[in-house]
Formats: structure tokens, sequence, C-alpha cells
């Protein structure tokens, strides 16, 4: 028997639209009548979920956070041996995305970068979109029994943001593993 196939809501195949389209051509640079043309509503549609594109735009980042944590938390629960094992983990989730061919960048660094001003509801969505990576990361410090889980999942995410920045600007996924390479100097110096 063919499994049934839950369908998705207008609001959904906006949201779906609004990241693609968003990550592969900026916010800005994307106007509300390509993302309804691409996810096949009207627009009432639009404004029946969302009271301006901004708000979409919050959406937008906030479910590719969620799916973003969601994705890395499977990768590392999945392919650690260990504690310490899930911390090197991260820096070959990020490799994999890298290599993704619809890599672009990160996609909150960029939602940050159009939304400059920190109060806008955009980039504070992104803002904690990097704090919800930063504390899984802290709690896989602390699991793997660092001295100071806040302080290496500190230096563990300039390491990952940095190699994000490499892998976006120079089109470097090798970016990665240069950087699980100091990420395994810093974590072994930071175990108890």
């Amino acid at each position: 028997m063919a499994a049934v196939q839950e369908k998705r809501s207008k609001r959904d195949e906006l949201i779906d639209t609004a990241i693609r389209l968003f990550g592969r051509n900026g916010f800005h640079a994307t106007g509300i009548d390509t993302i309804l043309k691409e996810a096949g509503v009207a627009k009432m549609t639009l404004y029946n979920n969302f009271a301006s594109k901004d708000e979409l735009a919050v959406a937008a980042v906030e479910e590719k956070s969620d799916r973003f944590l969601t994705a890395l938390m499977q990768w590392v629960e999945t392919r650690a041996e260990s504690p310490r094992g899930g911390l090197l983990a991260l820096f070959d989730f990020y490799g994999d995305w890298f290599s993704a061919g619809d890599f672009a960048g990160c996609f909150f660094i960029n939602a940050c970068a159009e939304f400059a001003d920190a109060g806008h509801d955009v980039h504070k969505a992104a803002a904690a979109a990097k704090q919800g990576i930063f504390a899984y990361i802290e709690k896989l410090a602390g699991n793997a029994g660092a001295r100071n889980p806040h302080g290496l999942a500190e230096q563990l995410m300039l390491l990952l943001e940095g190699a994000t920045a490499i892998a976006q600007v120079s089109s470097a996924p090798i970016a990665a593993r240069r950087a699980k390479r100091a990420a395994d100097t810093l974590i072994t110096g930071a175990l108890v």
C-alpha cells in the first residue's frame, strides 16, 4: 500500500518557497510576486497568512532554523560514537553542507547582513537561530566533559562560522576539514 502523503498548506508552500528564494537570491532581491508565482498561490493567500513580506521572512528564518538544528542534531546523534566525537561530528555536518550543490552561505548570517538593524524582527530571528546552534554545541561540550563548556562552545562556534565564511567566499568545502583539525586540538585541551 502506498504511503499517504500529508497535504501541505498554502502557508507551508509560501514558507518553503521563501526559504528557497531568499537563500538563493537574498531577502531584498526577492520580490513578493516572485514568491507567489513560484509557490503557485494568490496574493490574497499571502496576506491571509502574513501581514507583510517581513513577517514571511521571519517565518522563513524560524522554519529554516528548526530544520537546520534538527538536521544537525540528527547527524551528530547518528554518527558520533562518543560525546567527544559529537563535537567533531559538527564539522563533518558542516563539510557535507558546504559540499551541497545549493550551498550559498549561511542563511542566518545573510539575513543579519540584509537586516542590519539588530532590533529588526528578521535580524532577531536569525540571531536566535545562531543562539540555538550555540546552545546545542554548549550542551555537547558539557556532555563531553569540558571544564568550561561555554568557553569551548564559543571557540568551536568561531571555527564553524569562519569555515562557513571561507566555504562561501572561496567555494572551498575543505574549510570544514581544516576547522575540524583545529577543533580537535581545542577539544583535547578543554576536556577534563
